[in-house]
């Protein structure tokens, strides 16, 4: 090959192409710039109208994922890729990964229906599909949960919507149920007398609604007292354990008892 051969060679092939790769370089790495530029300014603009922190990273990466899709075929139509071909065949191939991918796509659909209507936010604590912990984060296909013994939980975002939710941080305040039973020899004026008081010397338990203390049960073991006070959210379990503890002291000074389920055997002498 000779250099007039060589010299018509980089004029016709190599230097068109080798433009076009640096063009469709130049546009991928700087359309991912703008990218990021785009999405991070939403980001603080969505964040500085107050919107839900789990909202704002869902929309960001659904937004960047399209955009970075653009950039893409706009780099590849810089080579002379037929876009629209492209653009058909991903079509085609989103179509039967959709098929094959029915249970993900009912995830992805679950997690927008999650996003938008928020049942569940950043912060609670939940009980869903049979788990219990605070929400951590909420993406595209699944919840992720910390446990109360710190663990982190993954629940797919259908088995929430397919299941009863339970938010205990939904309402500002709860109610505490605890059952304490005593002796049927006991004096039930006095039990409940004491459980008043407890309950009475505990500020974190609210005057409305006023609690509950009353006789609820006559059991086969014991007299069973309802106690039910409401608290704040947040005081929940602190108030169940100490009145629990609080009522066992109690009831030990007075010389109450509390029963433990017992069962009476007769026995008959046939002779």
């Amino acid at each position: 090959m000779n250099n007039i051969e060589v010299t018509a060679l980089i004029n016709d092939y190599v230097m068109p192409w080798g433009i076009k790769i640096a063009l469709s370089i130049i546009i991928f790495y700087v359309g991912r710039m703008v990218v990021s530029l785009v999405v991070g300014s939403v980001g603080k603009l969505l964040a500085g109208r107050g919107m839900d922190e789990i909202l704002i990273g869902f929309l960001t990466s659904i937004m960047r994922w399209v955009l970075l899709l653009f950039v893409i075929v706009a780099a590849l139509s810089q080579l002379g890729v037929d876009t629209t071909s492209l653009v058909a065949l991903l079509g085609a191939a989103g179509l039967a990964i959709g098929l094959s991918l029915q249970s993900s796509l009912s995830n992805f659909a679950s997690g927008v229906m999650l996003i938008i209507f928020r049942p569940i936010t950043k912060g609670d604590f939940v009980e869903i599909a049979g788990t219990s912990g605070s929400v951590e984060s909420i993406s595209i296909f699944t919840t992720t949960l910390t446990s109360p013994d710190n663990k982190e939980v993954l629940v797919p975002n259908g088995a929430i919507l397919s299941n009863n939710i339970t938010n205990y941080s939904a309402r500002p305040t709860r109610r505490v149920d605890m059952v304490f039973g005593i002796g049927y020899n006991d004096d039930i004026k006095k039990a409940k007398e004491l459980l008043e008081q407890i309950v009475a010397a505990d500020d974190r338990v609210l005057a409305d609604p006023a609690p509950v203390i009353a006789l609820g049960e006559l059991g086969d073991s014991s007299v069973n007292f309802v106690v039910r006070p409401w608290v704040k959210s947040e005081d929940y379990w602190g108030v169940l354990w100490e009145t629990t503890e609080a009522v066992k002291l109690k009831f030990d000074e007075a010389g109450i008892s509390i029963p433990y389920p017992q069962m009476d055997v007769h026995i008959e002498n046939s002779e």
